[in-house]
Parts: C-alpha cells; structure tokens; sequence
C-alpha cells in the first residue's frame, strides 16, 4: 500500500510517517519503480505501536526504546514497567503544574472584576515586575498564589486608586 493508505490504516498522518523513517524510527519503505514508499502489513503494526505509544505520551526517544524492546522476544518485561513507571511519574509532574496554572488563573479571575473598567489584575500581575505574587481579595485579605514564582497584582480601591504603597 501506498503512504496515504498506510496512514489512514496505521492512523499516523503520512507526514509523521515521513518523519518517523526521517529519524530512523522506522525503516526506511520499499519504493517502486517510480519512488513511491510501499507499506507491508508488518509496517503498519509497527505505525499503528508507535501512533499508540504517541496517545500515551511517549517521547520519540521512549518510543525507540519500547519498540526495541518490543521486537526482542528476549526482553524482560520489568524494562518495559520501568519505562512506564518512570513516565506515569513524567506525567504527573506535568499534571501538577497543570493544576497549579489553573489554581493561580482561577485565583487571577476571582480578583478581576470583570466590568467596563480598564484596571485589571489578571494583565497586572501577569506584567509585574515583582518576583512573587500576592493578591488582595475585595475583603483586604490577603491570599499567597499556588504557584512559587509568581506575579504581584497592584492593590488597586474601586475609585482605581493604587494602594500598593500603602
């Protein structure tokens, strides 16, 4: 089959296809006559790994690993989990500062009024020049942000009087 069908078969777009045999990551295709890249059945079972492992989260260099240990029927299956394990934790540590991004846009929202008025906090403490931020909450208390390097939002009164020198 041709690169078009064989992506629409693996699932992996023909331009990845191009790149992943670009890297070495998959063999180089057979080519006919006129140079058009051909795709057996095994070359498919190949893409359609690597379009999973993709879908996990995998790393090009993590997917070069897993399809060696993959194709070696000697492997032990506690250097697959390791890999595994040791992205679970990748991702949960990407997770972590997911949450704590949105904790402190969530944070910046609840501080911004949100009216026709152009003070706003979300723009100052993403602009400040301070290296932690801390908000004000419309009761004056005072509230640390989630994230350990931060912005530093300006106490501003609802007249627009900037109260941060006092």
């Amino acid at each position: 089959m041709n690169i078009g069908q064989a992506a629409g078969s693996s699932g992996v777009p023909a331009k990845m296809i191009r790149y992943y045999e670009r890297i070495g990551l998959v063999t180089a295709a057979h080519r006919t006559a006129g140079n058009y890249r051909t795709y057996d059945a095994d070359d498919i079972h190949t893409l359609r790994f690597i379009g999973r492992a993709r879908r996990l989260g995998f790393s090009t260099e993590q997917i070069r690993q897993l399809l060696d240990l993959w194709r070696n029927k000697r492997r032990t299956s506690a250097t697959v989990k390791a890999i595994a394990l040791r992205h679970m934790r990748e991702l949960d540590a990407r997770i972590a500062e997911l949450s704590r991004m949105r904790d402190t846009l969530m944070e910046l929202a609840e501080h911004c009024e949100g009216d026709d008025r152009p003070a706003c906090p979300i723009l100052d403490a993403i602009g400040s020049a301070e290296p932690r931020h801390r908000l004000v909450s419309s009761q004056g208390q005072k509230h640390r942000s989630p994230l350990s390097r931060g912005l530093q939002s300006p106490r501003v009164h609802a007249s627009g009087q900037d109260l941060s020198g006092t």
